[in-house]
């Protein structure tokens, strides 16, 4: 069981989490799948592309996801080129301009605990000097992101009570049905959020949120509460 938990907040001008059933017109998630997640802990420590999944095991690494920013999407043309059809970058000719759909100001407050001291303690002194091996992107290379230590905490387990959860809520953690308040906007998205040995995902998982990043009171198992000024409650991905 974790006993504490980094946090720290990314945030950039767009993001793009492609959802895996959108081809010709990729279309985004609202928030980084913990997939994605994996993808951007694994830039900032410096592991190795092939294999920086298997350091993020749901096992080894408990990873939770808060909305900081209202969610909104706005699709954008990009020219794509076929870096096959010539030798020299400057003579290729042949382009297509697809659709993408980005998150417009993406900002989110992500937690982190891990069974594995050494990749904890060397992410934590990352993040806490505002370093990076590699730099962070929000989902594609080219979708560069800022991000921000806000610290390290104590954290507890809370009781299986309708309460106010601060961070997406996935479906699997839910005792009944959330308590749907007026003046909150709730969407669910189908998410992968584990891959295997052969960087495959082996496992999907359907996540509530509420768009503009306020809470959402629902009863749920395995609830954590942070030992700091706000006492978010969190649930992991």
């Amino acid at each position: 069981m974790p006993e504490k938990v980094i946090v720290f907040d990314v945030w950039g001008d767009y993001a793009h989490f492609r959802k895996n059933y959108s081809t010709s017109s990729p279309l985004t998630h609202s928030f980084p799948p913990r997939t994605a997640l994996c993808g951007l802990l694994g830039a900032i420590a410096g592991l190795d592309k092939a294999e920086y999944f298997r350091h993020f095991f749901k096992d080894r690494a408990k990873i939770g996801c808060r909305i900081l920013a209202p969610i909104k999407k706005v699709r954008i043309g990009e020219n794509l080129i076929d870096t096959k059809s010539a030798i020299k970058m400057h003579l290729i000719k042949n382009r297509t301009q697809i659709r993408f759909e980005f998150v417009k100001d993406p900002e989110y407050r992500i937690y982190l605990s891990h069974s594995d001291e050494a990749i904890y303690e060397k992410l934590k002194g990352l993040l806490s000097r505002h370093q990076s091996v590699y730099t962070p992107s929000l989902g594609l290379s080219q979708l560069i992101c800022n991000f921000e230590y806000a610290g390290e905490y104590e954290i507890r387990q809370n009781a299986a009570e309708f309460q106010s959860i601060d961070s997406v809520v996935p479906g699997s953690c839910l005792v009944e049905p959330p308590e749907f308040e007026e003046g909150k906007e709730y969407f669910s998205e189908v998410m992968p959020c584990e891959m295997g040995e052969g960087r495959e995902v082996t496992e999907f998982s359907e996540v509530l949120f509420e768009r503009n990043g306020k809470s959402i009171k629902a009863k749920a198992r395995d609830l954590w509460e942070l030992e700091n000024g706000e006492r978010e409650r969190i649930l992991f991905l």
